[in-house]
């Protein structure tokens, strides 16, 4: 008798081969450790030639909290005149044209400029490190301020106008073109300030007072602030200061409140 061997019918077994993904590969951003050529720049004009005498000065160390004195010595390794050698060569420090580079090998130098009392970011008003990227950042961000104060100048009502310019002591009886080129010019040159003119309180005031006094409803005579047709006593301007400022802050207090009221009523 023969026996017969029949393979059982169904899907075929499962396959325990499992693939693994293949590791991805980490890149780490690579940081640049190289040092580089530092600039400097004169905050005013110098010639083609201008000589930073090296010292000594006496700075603020902040690492000894002391006031130290430093100078620059190019073979010397440190800026400090008391670690200094006893008979050190000096060299001047020369920008030409305005400018000045120093090299990273030359750590001293540096050290010395950052520490120098005549650098911009300790104060001073001599010189100051260019720093490309950030003035590139603040030019950036004056132009935008340019482009926000011209479109202000564009979308505000004539009457927002006239108040900024009359605060700011322009003429207002012209033809309204000539008076926006006159805010244009202004406002490519202060667009801070420009932009900032249309939410402080003290502008508008100052445009109440100057057309309450231009058209008679007040009147200032020997710093006596009065109303023209009763000619009550409002307040006083003490010598030296403008009659329009010191009126449109004082209309500002709670006790001056009255004042401006009375002012917008009789316009």
């Amino acid at each position: 008798m023969t026996t017969e061997t029949t393979a059982k019918r169904g899907r075929p077994a499962k396959q325990n081969n499992v693939q693994t993904e293949p590791k991805k590969a980490i890149f780490k951003e690579h940081v640049s450790t190289e040092k580089k050529v530092v600039e400097y720049e004169l905050l005013q004009p110098g010639g083609i030639m201008f000589m930073l005498k090296a010292g000594p000065v006496s700075v603020y160390d902040k690492d000894t909290d002391s006031i130290r004195s430093i100078r620059y010595i190019p073979q010397e390794n440190t800026i400090y005149t008391e670690e200094q050698t006893a008979k050190p060569v000096r060299q001047p420090i020369i920008f030409q044209s305005g400018r000045m580079f120093v090299n990273p090998t030359q750590p001293n130098l540096t050290k010395f400029m950052e520490m120098h009392p005549g650098n911009k970011a300790n104060g001073g008003k001599v010189f100051r490190k260019v720093d490309h990227t950030q003035d590139a950042a603040e030019e950036m961000s004056t132009e935008f301020k340019v482009v926000d104060a011209l479109n202000l100048l564009r979308e505000k009502p004539v009457s927002d106008l006239i108040a900024v310019a009359t605060a700011l002591n322009f003429k207002t009886e012209r033809p309204i073109d000539e008076l926006k080129h006159d805010l244009m010019v202004y406002a490519k040159k202060n667009p801070g300030l420009f932009i900032e003119s249309f939410d402080n309180p003290i502008i508008e005031a100052k445009a109440l007072v100057k057309k309450a006094k231009d058209y008679g409803v007040i009147s200032v005579s020997n710093g006596k602030v009065s109303w023209t047709d009763t000619n009550n006593y409002i307040l006083s301007v003490p010598v030296g200061r403008e009659d329009i400022e010191v009126i449109a802050r004082y209309c500002l207090t709670e006790e001056g409140s009255s004042v401006l009221n009375e002012i917008k009523r009789q316009l």
